[in-house]
């Protein structure tokens, strides 16, 4: 989680990594249900593009896309949308 700055008091930044490749249907549809989620829960969405790095290209060619909140490796394949605004929405409590 990354703090943002700007206000009196820093308030905490979900950071959601999208893994995927260009020409990937399910990485767009991911996409699309990430900013969904966005528009009711602020998050900072990354996405990394994995065939720019040979690492990134061997770890995530067979399970993209790879949906991670604040470094921890949530879903693959497939947003759960759920899940993953019940996750935002707890830790955005703490």
């Amino acid at each position: 989680m990354r703090r943002a700055s700007g206000g009196s008091e820093p308030v905490a930044v979900h950071e959601v990594v999208l893994y995927g490749r260009p020409g990937c249907h399910l990485c767009d549809e991911a996409r699309t249900a990430l900013e969904r989620i966005r528009a009711e829960l602020p998050f900072a969405l990354v996405e990394r593009d994995i065939e720019r790095d040979d690492a990134l290209l061997k770890a995530y060619l067979e399970r993209i896309p790879v949906i991670a909140l604040d470094g921890q490796e949530l879903f693959d394949f497939f947003v759960d949308e759920a899940e993953l605004r019940r996750r935002l929405a707890y830790t955005g409590q703490r």
